[in-house]
């Protein structure tokens, strides 16, 4: 469901910096999906709620959110009003990947400090020329959110590496060029309905959501990156220009060429 929105979005040049990202949605619901970077979210106004690994969540303005890579997740409006976020996308080494665990179980950070932190490095990032005052804020906010994740030690062993392990394996390999699910099966030796059950069971997410997703996610870093819409669909494993549009509005709210107007 797509309402009314209002997107801008920009690739600052800060090491550890991919994307900024504000968003007004009056009314909108985006479909499960993975990141492979790490979400930093703050709301200015408005209500959010999302499910993260299968766990309903909801997001006041005076939190501050921090999703995990590789963690499935989607999002919806929550009030008449919808919602007004700011999201800077953070490199995946940017924090330790033994904090996932902490981040999927409590996504929610209730600090001022922090929020206030967050909101002055958007504006520092919006300042061309600004890199390092940003990349000074942003090393006090990674080092307090790491303070606040390893209150909260998850000490879960991963499960053991399985035929949904190596279909996830197969669709980053295939991201662009894409494969048929019998294909898939046939490459690892199993029967695709049990291909497509153990990956759900596995990762929370269907195969195909997770395929589209991910080129939804590279769709964005090729149009930050100056690539033309009308080029993107193609790079990215759509089938066509309306193929990638349909996904993208789905996801974002807006379409391709608009969210590329915005850079």
């Amino acid at each position: 469901m797509v309402g009314e929105s209002a997107v801008s979005a920009w690739r600052p040049e800060v090491p550890g910096v991919t994307e900024v990202f504000h968003a007004h949605f009056l009314r909108h619901a985006y479909p499960v999906h993975t990141h492979t970077v790490w979400t930093l979210l703050i709301l200015d106004d408005g209500v959010l709620r999302f499910d993260l690994d299968r766990h309903d969540h909801g997001t006041l303005r005076s939190q501050v959110v921090l999703l995990p890579p590789h963690i499935p997740h989607d999002g919806r409006t929550a009030a008449p009003q919808g919602f007004r976020k700011r999201v800077i996308y953070l490199a995946e080494d940017a924090l330790d990947a033994d904090l996932i665990g902490a981040a999927t179980d409590r996504p929610n950070l209730a600090d001022s400090l922090l929020w206030q932190r967050v909101s002055r490095l958007h504006g520092t990032l919006a300042q061309p020329g600004e890199s390092f005052e940003a990349q000074s804020r942003l090393a006090l906010i990674v080092d307090r959110l790491g303070t606040h994740l390893r209150r909260h030690p998850t000490r879960v062993a991963p499960p053991p590496r399985g035929v949904a392990d190596d279909l996830h394996d197969l669709l980053d390999e295939r991201l662009t060029t894409g494969l048929t699910l019998d294909e898939a099966a046939g490459l690892l030796h199993t029967h695709p309905a049990h291909l497509v059950r153990a990956f759900t069971r596995r990762f929370g997410i269907p195969p195909h959501l997770y395929l589209t997703g991910r080129r939804v996610e590279l769709a964005r870093q090729l149009l930050l990156s100056g690539l033309p819409a009308g080029s993107v669909a193609a790079e990215v494993g759509f089938y066509d220009q309306s193929h990638l549009t349909r996904h993208f509005k789905r996801m974002l709210g807006v379409s391709p060429a608009r969210y590329a107007r915005r850079r």
